[in-house]
């Protein structure tokens, strides 16, 4: 089995970590020629043993940024306590900067709104009335500022835009949920923790801007149900006010759902009286109207209730406006 981890970590320095973090990128290349902690990783159910995760509890437990040699000592000292706490935890990327490139959708919903989330994490992504945003263009040169009603926000969320943009406003948000199969509390100290060690060390203001949305979620925490969506989304969208606009959203999550949930999962949405709004590869689904090739298209999708309206990049770093993609169609 030790083949198998192998693999993976050698595949991850090799295509995964460049260019978004070089620390780790040297762990998984240490790691793909370390036959010893490759044992110890086997301990780790397969699940839970992806790489960020792995890298994560490790600096939860205390392991420091350091290269190779300091990493493969604290791992080896504490073989029993990583691969527990590797085992209890699962990737809860919980990234605010995707609502950069959901807001132009948002925009497009009457409102009030009722926001519910798959895959909810901490709730992060269901506060898009409460962060400032900045869309720049090639240059850096800012295209649109969009603040909060009370002023700007202490979350700053800055996308570069592609082309033009829609009209934008800030959506009138009047109830938050969201369902996760393990929600985090943002007021709990090892959930922040966690969250924050999720983040990849050398992405320059990500962390910050991640403990900043915490601090808001904090404030006004949504309401957050523990358990699969597909048993659970009918039961929190009955709770949602009556004269709000239900809004799912799933960004970003249905590409960890095996198929068949994830086409079950749709089909409950559909069977609301709810919008849609998510952001997946474009490979991911083949709701999208028009239909897109995978090949030649950039990024991830942007859609709303199936209909495409952006390319983006997966984490909201960059957008694109395409309500017309006959250039892209199959």
């Amino acid at each position: 089995m030790t083949d198998a981890v192998e693999r993976r970590y050698a595949r991850f320095a090799r295509e995964e970590a460049p260019g978004r973090s070089a620390l780790y990128a040297e762990w998984a290349a240490g790691v793909a020629g370390d036959p010893e902690v490759q044992r110890v990783l086997e301990r780790i159910p397969e699940n839970r043993r992806q790489p960020p995760l792995v890298f994560a509890a490790t600096r939860l437990l205390g392991a420091g940024l350091e290269g190779y040699p300091a990493w493969r000592r604290f791992l080896m000292a504490h073989a029993e306590a990583v691969v527990a706490e590797c085992a209890a935890r699962q990737l809860q990327t919980n990234e605010p900067l995707r609502l950069a490139a959901l807001l132009p959708v948002l925009s497009e919903i009457e409102g009030p709104l009722a926001l519910l989330e798959i895959g909810a994490s901490a709730g992060l992504c269901l506060y898009p009335d409460r962060y400032s945003y900045r869309y720049l263009d090639a240059d850096g040169d800012v295209l649109s500022a969009i603040d909060p009603a009370d002023g700007p926000s202490s979350v700053m969320l800055e996308c570069r835009v592609h082309g033009s943009l829609p009209p934008l406003r800030p959506p009138e948000v009047v109830w938050r949920a969201g369902i996760d199969l393990a929600p985090l509390d943002p007021r709990d100290p090892r959930d922040r923790d966690w969250l924050r060690v999720l983040v990849w060390p050398g992405e320059s203001g990500r962390e910050e801007r991640v403990v900043a949305a915490l601090d808001v979620a904090a404030s006004d925490p949504p309401r957050l149900t523990a358990g699969d969506a597909v048993e659970e989304i009918a039961a929190v969208a009955a709770a949602a006010p009556p004269d709000a606009t239900l809004v799912v959203t799933t960004p970003g999550v249905l590409v960890h759902l095996p198929r068949a949930r994830r086409e079950l999962l749709i089909e409950r949405i559909s069977q609301l009286s709810a919008r849609w709004v998510t952001i997946d590869p474009p490979g991911l689904l083949d709701v999208w109207r028009p239909a897109i090739d995978e090949a030649t298209w950039p990024g991830f999708v942007v859609a709303l209730d199936g209909d495409v309206r952006a390319a983006a990049d997966p984490l909201g770093r960059w957008w694109e406006w395409r309500t017309d993609v006959r250039a892209y169609a199959s």
